[in-house]
């Protein structure tokens, strides 16, 4: 957040006591030294890159809305001339519908979340909670699609309870949405990972995949509202993926909302990735 200057005069202070000196002026310059000039040209910079993620953002989200509602429209083609046909096909298509449905109205939330969370409309109703069940809801919801990819999850976590005080809706949100950027970054057959431990007073969760990994000049802007990463491997120079760059802006943004911290790392492109939530844990419930 960018703080407020104002430029104040002190109490009791007399600006016409003050004698005028004699010589060359000094050119002016904002609080950070910065003169104004420059600070107008990073501001104007600043506003070109985000007027230019907002196309970006609106050609994508052209797309991710396109493909699902052209596959539903093939589907039910396929569904009316084939009357009476082999009901393993009429079933496919109706998987088909149902997981193209859930893609849709996974990203009109995000939109709406988003929306929400920058007009300060998004409340959290916080309770004492289980990390743990939390984290194994958001797997059993993104297991059927990690399957679908050959991929491997595996999930480790302490045998007695972590307690976190959280909204367990907005926070299954911000695992999944790790999973689903994991599984998505990831080939078939990929490994991902996520486990939990309670270490110095915090709940600590990492999710880690095998996938495509991040460059290091993407890691500081990874969590940026419509941040598309490019990435890239030896076999494939550029291999684009879906999403709009919602999901993790919405991760970080719930995060800092439950006082935590979210933090994103890899050893580079080709070495996959690794995201860590930590949230403040309490103590353990008394009997």
């Amino acid at each position: 957040m960018q703080a407020a200057n104002f430029d104040l005069t002190a109490e009791g202070s007399h600006s016409s006591a003050v004698p005028r000196t004699q010589g060359p002026q000094a050119k002016p310059s904002s609080a950070n030294g910065h003169s104004p000039s420059r600070s107008l040209a990073v501001e104007l910079e600043r506003l070109i890159l985000a007027d230019r993620r907002k196309d970006e953002f609106l050609a994508m989200l052209s797309h991710e809305l396109r493909s699902p509602l052209s596959a539903i429209q093939n589907a039910i083609a396929i569904l009316r001339s084939s009357q009476g046909a082999d009901a393993a096909v009429q079933g496919g298509m109706y998987e088909l519908i149902d997981r193209q449905v859930r893609q849709m109205s996974l990203l009109a939330s995000g939109l709406l979340d988003v929306g929400g969370i920058e007009r300060g409309q998004l409340q959290l109703q916080y309770a004492r909670i289980d990390l743990i069940t939390v984290l194994i809801s958001a797997i059993e919801t993104i297991q059927s699609d990690i399957n679908r990819r050959g991929q491997v999850l595996s999930a480790v976590w302490p045998r007695s309870s972590v307690w976190v005080l959280a909204d367990p809706n907005r926070l299954e949100q911000v695992f999944v949405n790790l999973l689903i950027n994991a599984s998505k970054y990831s080939d078939e057959g990929g490994q991902i990972s996520m486990s939990l431990l309670a270490q110095d007073g915090y709940a600590v969760v990492q999710v880690k995949d095998s996938g495509l990994g991040i460059a290091a000049n993407a890691l500081a802007h990874i969590f940026d509202l419509f941040m598309q990463v490019p990435v890239a491997s030896a076999s494939a120079p550029v291999r684009p993926r879906s999403g709009v760059g919602l999901g993790l802006a919405l991760v970080r943004k719930l995060v800092e909302m439950h006082d935590g911290s979210v933090t994103a790392s890899s050893a580079g492109l080709g070495q996959g990735s690794e995201f860590v939530v930590r949230l403040r844990a309490l103590n353990q419930p008394t009997a």
